[in-house]
């Protein structure tokens, strides 16, 4: 790990707390801690984006289960291999319903939170 991922994590430990033990508390820290970790890569690492992508990961706790949101970011993450490898998790009726799905309550986090 580099000195600034790191950092990133150690600035990002004491809220992580505050986090799960509310909306997302039933969504293991890890996977609260990679949301918030990648939605501030992608925001800005700054406090109003900590806080902002918090926020994110609650509103998405709220509408969907952990399992459903553990399904959608595994279709998601296999649906990056080329070719036909990746085409069953890219195409297929589960991973198009389990995408929508979470891409539904990305949307509702974004009004809600940004």
């Amino acid at each position: 790990m580099t000195t600034r991922t790191l950092g990133a994590i150690a600035f990002l430990a004491p809220f992580m707390c505050v986090v799960t033990a509310s909306a997302a508390g039933d969504y293991p820290t890890v996977a609260v801690v990679d949301y918030v970790y990648a939605c501030m890569k992608a925001n800005g690492e700054t406090r109003a984006a900590l806080e902002s992508c918090s926020c994110s990961i609650d509103v998405i706790a709220s509408i969907m289960p952990y399992e459903r949101y553990e399904a959608a970011e595994t279709f998601r993450s296999l649906g990056l291999q080329a070719g036909e490898r990746g085409a069953l998790f890219r195409e297929s009726a589960p991973a198009k319903s389990v995408d929508a799905e979470l891409r539904r309550a990305q949307a509702e986090a974004d009004v809600r939170c940004f």
